[in-house]
């Protein structure tokens, strides 16, 4: 059953799904719906992104897939707005190959408005380096990152292109429940100190951080056959589980789109979105109560997580699968926006340039030390950098590009950083939407902490870890949450 929603905004009546002008008729605007998916493994060995050490992948242990939903609102055969999604098997989305895919798709499809497309990652830590900044030395033997980046530029723009030519009339539905998927990843002592990942059975522990988010949130997508085509499902969850593995993985989505294509179909496009999870992290770095966890998992069998999310799923889907909407508003703005970068103290650039010094020498006496250390170099030279550059920049900001969206009642948004859970919350919190999904890393990924983190230390809440700190981040929280609520003004 596909149901017409009735929209009331001021000085428009909506009868029957038909929006109403005043001296004039016009028919309801119409959904159109496209989905496709690429294959963005690489052949032949590739460093893999995610890890301060070098990781050398040449065996894939499963695909790697960017999958695309495409939306576009039309009435009396004129477009009124576009959407085009990209979830990616990858660790993160660098602007500049957001760039390079808006390019070619404008090739393919000159009429395209490309700033409406945005590409997300799902965060796993066994997919190809993207990121150009020499982080890593790569080996003579391996594929450069500027080969895979056109590889998958044009594998994506592919996609797309087949998604919006294959587009059709459609409807769409929302869905809420709940999974524990991740868990707050840093234990707090008793001097205030935080620590990613730190021991909780210490006699001076004394809680865990941050908050901690279980929402399921999903759409389906279905052609006017009634054929589901595409599922979103927004999980505030990093995949991470194998994050150390020396092989091409997609992590736990894998068997999440195998267990919901082979209930669904085949062809069904399943696009994973990241909430707001900088804090938070997947089994198996649960702080506490790991060994009850891990024998409840042996007895299950199977991935745990992925059964966890499909149940989700399907629980939603039983429960909104006859409350579709096929006329609903699609408004999607864009906007780039500048948030106050974090300072570097003094004090933290000369701890940097210490630390950025001993990395180097250990390079320069054992060669072979690089593929460990370089990246930690890097990690520091930047934060010197940075302080260094206040001389002529003295308040340096960090530019964002902002994808706000309506769709029906729902609203999505994006960020390109790994967002602590607590700005994700503050966000659906404020927004007038009846459900909101916070879609992050739609860019490179750099971790932004709250100010009870920055105050408890440790990697993710450094300085080094941060381009933007709490100011930022509540500068982004209020800026997202006047854009949704202008959509329902």
């Amino acid at each position: 059953m596909i149901r017409h929603s009735t929209w009331k905004p001021v000085v428009v009546s909506v009868v029957a799904g038909t929006l109403m002008l005043p001296g004039c008729a016009a028919t309801a605007a119409e959904l159109l719906v496209g989905a496709a998916s690429a294959d963005i493994a690489p052949k032949g060995p590739v460093a893999l992104w995610g890890q301060f050490y070098l990781r050398i992948a040449r065996t894939a242990e499963t695909p790697l897939l960017a999958n695309v939903a495409v939306l576009e609102s039309r009435r009396d055969d004129k477009s009124l707005d576009v959407a085009v999604m990209v979830s990616c098997d990858l660790c993160a989305v660098p602007d500049e190959v957001l760039k390079l895919v808006r390019e070619e798709v404008h090739k393919r499809l000159p009429g395209l408005d490309t700033k409406k497309i945005f590409l997300s990652a799902t965060h796993t830590h066994t997919a190809p380096i993207m990121g150009t900044n020499g982080w890593h030395v790569i080996p003579k033997d391996v594929m450069p990152v500027e080969e895979y980046r056109a590889f998958f530029v044009r594998r994506v723009a592919k996609a797309i292109e087949k998604a919006w030519k294959g587009r059709q009339p459609g409807s769409v539905t929302w869905g809420l429940t709940d999974a524990v998927v991740a868990y707050n990843r840093r234990a707090v002592y008793a001097d205030g100190h935080a620590q990613m990942y730190g021991k909780t059975n210490r006699p001076d522990f004394r809680g865990i951080e941050g908050c901690e988010e279980n929402d399921v949130g999903t759409l389906f997508f279905w052609n006017n056959e009634g054929k589901l085509i595409s599922i979103a499902i927004n999980v505030a969850s990093p995949s991470q589980e194998v994050r150390h593995g020396r092989a091409i993985n997609a992590d736990f989505w894998h068997p999440v789109r195998e267990a919901l294509q082979k209930q669904y179909g085949k062809e069904v496009c399943i696009l994973a979105w990241a909430g707001a999870a900088g804090d938070q992290n997947p089994y198996p770095f649960i702080l506490y109560r790991k060994a009850a966890e891990e024998r409840m998992r042996r007895l299950r069998g199977g991935n745990e997580t992925a059964r966890r999310i499909v149940r989700a799923v399907n629980e939603a889907y039983e429960v909104v699968k006859d409350d579709r909407h096929s006329d609903v508003p699609l408004v999607h703005k864009v906007e780039t926006i500048r948030l106050p970068m974090r300072l570097v103290t003094e004090a933290e650039y000369r701890e940097a340039k210490t630390a950025f010094q001993q990395a180097a020498d250990a390079i320069a006496k054992d060669p072979k030390a690089a593929a460990r250390m370089h990246g930690r170099m890097v990690f520091y030279q930047r934060t010197v950098q940075r302080f260094e550059a206040r001389k002529t920049d003295p308040k340096p900001t960090y530019k964002m590009e902002l994808h706000v969206l309506r769709i029906g009642d729902v609203a999505l948004c994006t960020n390109p950083f790994e967002l602590f859970t607590e700005y994700g919350i503050c966000i659906k919190a404020r927004s007038k939407a009846i459900q909101t999904f916070v879609i992050q890393l739609a860019g490179h990924g750099w971790y932004l902490p709250t100010e009870k983190a920055v105050r408890g230390g440790s990697y993710s809440a450094v300085v080094e870890s941060n381009l933007v700190g709490p100011k930022g981040g509540q500068v982004l929280v209020d800026k997202t949450v006047e854009l949704i609520n202008s959509m329902w003004k």
